[in-house]
């Protein structure tokens, strides 16, 4: 499975946002500090604040930051919501599937209890496991300052 990088992208954005909750982070600063597209990178923002994940202010001044605190918010929901479908392979997706095999095919099964499993997982943690050893954060705010 891979993930698109809209969510990769939604990812990177609330752990800097995590790892600076009192700091309003524009689109351009985090677009520099990342080296990521400033254009995918508001697409990501308009997302996660639909959703309530981040709050967004502006105007001069402006910026976003974390609607709630970090322990609060879900990786398995953030996937859910920057993610467009789960459509693994061609099967999975009812209006668009032409493969033959599909009505005897054993694959589709396992790939949705894997997907699941995937899933369940990410519902484990939250964005504050992602940046509570010390050493890492630290770590990660000097790479994203160099």
């Amino acid at each position: 499975m891979r993930l698109t990088l809209h969510t990769d992208y939604a990812l990177r954005l609330l752990m800097l946002l995590a790892l600076e909750p009192d700091d309003l982070h524009t689109v351009e600063d985090v677009s520099h500090r990342y080296g990521i597209s400033r254009n995918h990178l508001n697409k990501v923002v308009q997302t996660l604040a639909q959703a309530d994940i981040i709050e967004s202010q502006r105007g001069r001044g402006g910026g976003v930051r974390l609607a709630k605190p970090a322990g609060e918010v879900n990786l398995g929901r953030v996937v859910r919501t920057t993610e467009d479908n789960f459509h693994i392979v061609e099967c999975f997706c009812r209006e668009t599937n032409t493969c033959l095999v599909a009505p005897a095919c054993g694959l589709r099964d396992p790939l949705a209890e894997a997907l699941g499993a995937f899933l369940a997982v990410l519902d484990r943690y939250t964005l504050a496991d992602l940046i509570k050893n010390p050493s890492a954060a630290r770590r990660m705010r000097r790479l994203l300052t160099a």
